[in-house]
């Protein structure tokens, strides 16, 4: 009856335009599928449905929103890989080059983060944000020079630029630029009293600065103003061993590690301050612990066993 209707009629069906709508239609349904699924935590699917969508038609916004979902769920990899398919499809779209450092940070790839981050400055010198990114490369390369100019770039285009203040003063706080590197703490709290990592920063200025007093009530401060503020637990415990206060670290990372019975740095480090207290078997236990909830980034953490009174005869005990 169509062909009938089609020849009266003067009209005829032409099979390219009706494929053509067809995946349109196809297109929309798997790309908006997809966006339901994400808004509802569904990651797997809407993985699913975007890769279906962009199977039909390689759509910029599409892949964008695959690009999240992946990042979403530390697929670091796939995620960086279609950012740099986005970066080809339109090269001038700078959100994707930040998107793109951040990832590389992510996956610790300084070299590419700078990389993507001037690109960034390339489109548009005045983004404070693509400054950030490069001086946060800078110090992952341990330029801390660059990081420093870097940052103060941003800054001077973002005056309130909390995050780069906070790098910046990091950064000058491993330069020994104390002074500096108080200046923009100070401006953080000025801002906001409560900043957790601001406060925690000026508690490793003063800490640095022989004021291990007033180190002490910024640390405990933290963990009154927030108890699942791990860092804090950790610079408190750290700066009790450093002045030999054993049993009130041991009892610090007891608390810490009864708020959070997966905290492997706690486990360390109560480790180290049982064994400088002379129990060798709990240390062994606590490291042991440590080891199985966090085999790779254990070793990094500030205070290792090498730094320490000690450090030797743990690693020995160990086997490390």
């Amino acid at each position: 009856m169509g062909f009938f209707k089609s020849f009266f009629s003067g009209k005829t069906e032409n099979p390219v335009d009706e494929k053509q709508k067809n995946n349109q239609k196809n297109f929309e349904i798997f790309k908006y599928d997809g966006m339901r699924a994400q808004r509802m935590g569904r990651a797997d699917y809407a993985i699913k449905c975007f890769t279906e969508a962009l199977a039909i038609q390689e759509d910029f916004e599409t892949m964008g929103y695959l690009a999240q979902v992946y990042i979403q769920t530390q697929e670091l990899e796939e995620g960086r890989k279609l950012l740099e398919e986005m970066i080809k499809k339109e090269p001038e779209h700078i959100s994707t080059y930040i998107t793109l450092a951040n990832v590389c940070y992510m996956l610790e790839d300084y070299p590419a983060m700078a990389e993507a981050a001037k690109k960034a400055i390339e489109i548009e010198e005045g983004n404070a944000i693509a400054h950030y990114l490069l001086g946060k490369a800078d110090n992952g390369q341990g330029d801390g020079i660059m990081c420093v100019a870097h940052l103060t770039k941003a800054i001077v285009l973002k005056d309130d630029f909390i995050e780069a203040r906070l790098l910046r003063a990091e950064a000058l706080t491993q330069m020994q630029q104390y002074k500096e590197a108080m200046e923009d703490i100070d401006a953080i709290l000025a801002h906001d009293p409560e900043d957790e990592s601001a406060l925690l920063q000026r508690g490793k200025i003063r800490e640095a600065t022989g004021n291990n007093e007033e180190a002490e009530n910024d640390y405990h401060h933290v963990t009154e103003l927030n108890p699942f503020n791990e860092q804090a637990f950790l610079y408190l415990g750290q700066l009790y061993i450093t002045q030999k206060k054993l049993t009130e670290a041991i009892d610090l990372f007891d608390e810490a590690i009864e708020l959070n019975p997966n905290f492997a740095e706690a486990y360390h480090e109560r480790g180290r301050a049982k064994l400088l207290n002379g129990d060798k078997d709990g240390s062994m236990e606590d490291m042991k612990k440590g080891l199985e909830l966090k085999p790779k980034d254990i070793r990094n953490i500030n205070g290792q066993f090498g730094n320490q009174p000690g450090g030797n005869a743990t690693g020995n005990i160990l086997g490390l």
